[in-house]
């Protein structure tokens, strides 16, 4: 590929031209105290940067925005930081993947309608690395993600905490009376004591690392703790190669192949990554017109086993990982399993760029002979329940519940279920099949995590930890529990869960990959007569848009009107 000359640098249409409406660029840009030896003949390189005050796993991305910017300096470029939607996901209510498609809209259009050349995306909080790569990848211009890193890990007397994972497990603890209110106040002390997301093998380093596995970051950079120093230096680095990028005109969709997506499905069962990778990544997939269904995912998952030995499916955190050998590591383990002719932002292979990877530890990465989990880290299902498709994690769930017939206990929406679930009058036993309708992307709105249900007090009282819950919601990536989600089409929509009833039988058989509801044809078309759909939620707004255009979680939750690969003309200059 020849070698870009200044002259062909897009932001040279801002910059270069002689008429009025350059006076009034350049003049702007010396406004702001830049000068033609700022820009003339450089690229421009936009740091999107999702930082925010109420982000904590992206409180540190300010300072990485400056090592960024001193590797863009460096190179010979010119940065220019662009502040995005930050999706904290502690607090971004009711979730953030109701915002997941207006940050990717905000990514593209940044990128798109600014005098740039290319782009440093910084994210790594759950939503944030599909929304910025979404965004980038429909962009078309050069761009390179900056993940944020892990925190470090928890610390509770001599116990190591890890971040979601631990917080479901001890609020089981404290509503079975076994901890009390003064063991929980110091959990949540020392649960999450510095920047970085999750430490767990949640949604967020799920993420961060498929980005990796994609060939969207440098070598090693997703699996670096945010508060070790080399965060900082991979962080100056990547400000340094996105210059080189454009030199190079290297976009995502010459990285975003269907062989690269096949290298992070492969690479997400291995880590027993979490179940939303599934809509995040078809959904990406879809931007790059490398289309990804939900077969590919289970083909995969009954050849690749879990070797990642990370909570929630085992039991460290990504510090451990990293210094084990991250995912360098762990992708050598798999090297027969993946197509390593796929090439990354540095111009690279993913051969080359694992080229003498080694594991440190055996018991964090395992070897393929002993592995955490055999196959199957994540099953599809279907059936009279999910015509079009049910995800469960089988290695996060207890056994038993793997193949499992029990009635239904249902609750309409998320409100229902937090009203009843604790009521000792519940008609409820550890049999029972929990059902949870109306939380899907409509009917949420926006796909709550809510799929993980609660198991009733009066349950854990009793000693039971585990069992079936089904929903069209999604559960955290920190999660556990034999939780089928994702039931596609959703409740609100008027798939067959709208129609479950107290007392229906559903059968759940994870090897036979099937999932059904248990009442004759005549009756479910029935109450398929008598069903009417939900008021809509939002009447204005963002609310609005998304329940119009929002597609099902089998194709990835975007809008059907930025869904695709079809490019978008590039603005006009006037």
């Amino acid at each position: 590929m020849s070698r870009k000359t200044p002259d062909q640098l897009r932001s040279r249409r801002w910059f270069g031209a002689t008429d009025l409406r350059s006076f009034g660029h350049r003049s702007r840009a010396k406004q702001m105290g830049l000068d033609e030896a700022d820009y003339a003949g450089k690229p421009v390189i936009g740091i999107v940067n999702t930082w925010s005050e109420i982000n904590p796993c992206h409180i540190h991305l300010r300072e990485r925005a400056e090592d960024v910017r001193r590797g863009v300096l460096q190179a010979g470029g010119l940065p220019i930081e662009l502040p995005a939607l930050s999706l904290s996901e502690p607090y971004v209510k009711p979730t953030t993947m109701l915002y997941r498609n207006l940050l990717a809209m905000e990514a593209e259009e940044l990128i798109r309608c600014h005098p740039l050349d290319g782009a440093v995306l910084l994210g790594g909080c759950d939503k944030t690395t599909p929304a910025l790569i979404m965004g980038a990848v429909s962009a078309g211009l050069p761009a390179i993600f900056v993940p944020a890193g892990p925190m470090l890990r928890g610390n509770w007397r001599a116990e190591t905490l890890g971040s979601g994972s631990d917080v479901w497990k001890y609020w089981a603890e404290l509503r079975a009376g076994n901890i009390g209110p003064e063991d929980w106040e110091e959990i949540e002390s020392g649960i999450a004591r510095s920047p970085g997301h999750c430490m767990t093998m949640g949604t967020a380093s799920t993420m961060t690392a498929l980005a990796e596995a994609l060939g969207l970051t440098l070598p090693g950079a997703s699996s670096i703790p945010a508060a070790d120093s080399r965060h900082r230096r991979m962080a100056a680095a990547s400000g340094r190669l996105a210059v080189e990028m454009v030199w190079q005109d290297r976009t995502p969709a010459s990285i975003l192949t269907p062989e690269a997506f096949a290298n992070a499905v492969t690479i997400d069962m291995a880590l027993g990554g979490s179940t939303n990778a599934i809509v995040h990544l078809i959904a990406m997939a879809g931007r790059a017109g490398a289309p990804l269904t939900l077969d590919s995912f289970d083909a995969i998952s009954r050849k690749v086993p879990v070797i990642a030995n990370i909570r929630p499916s085992g039991a460290y955190l990504m510090e451990d990982f990293y210094y084990a050998g991250g995912l360098r590591g762990l992708l050598s383990r798999l090297d027969g399993q993946l197509e390593l002719e796929c090439r990354a932002v540095n111009g690279r292979t993913l051969g080359e760029n694992i080229a003498g990877a080694q594991v440190w530890n055996d018991d964090v990465i395992r070897p393929l002979d002993n592995p955490v989990y055999p196959q199957g880290a994540t099953a599809v299902l279907h059936g009279t329940l999910a015509p079009d498709g049910a995800v469960i994690k089988p290695a996060a769930a207890e056994a038993r519940l793997l193949n499992h017939r029990g009635p239904a206990v249902v609750f309409r929406d998320y409100n229902d279920m937090a009203e009843r679930i604790d009521d000792p009058a519940l008609d409820v036993t550890p049999d029972s099949v929990l059902v949870l309708q109306n939380a899907g992307p409509v009917g949420g709105p926006g796909m709550p995590e809510w799929g993980q249900l609660p198991i009733p007090k009066k349950l854990l009282q009793a000693g039971v930890r585990d069992m079936l819950r089904i929903s069209d919601a999604r559960m955290s990536g920190t999660s556990y529990g034999a939780c089928v989600l994702h039931v596609a089409p959703e409740a609100a929509v008027g798939g067959p869960l709208a129609l479950v009833q107290d007392g229906d039988f559903i059968a759940v058989d994870v090897d036979g990959r099937r999932l059904d509801l248990d009442i004759p044809e005549d009756e479910l078309a029935r109450r398929r007569a008598a069903w009417t759909p939900p008021l809509p939620r939002f009447q204005r707004g963002f609310g609005a848009l998304h329940a119009e255009h929002i597609t099902q979680a089998d194709k990835g939750c975007d809008f059907d009107f930025l869904a695709g690969a079809a490019p978008t003309a590039e603005p006009e200059i006037h």
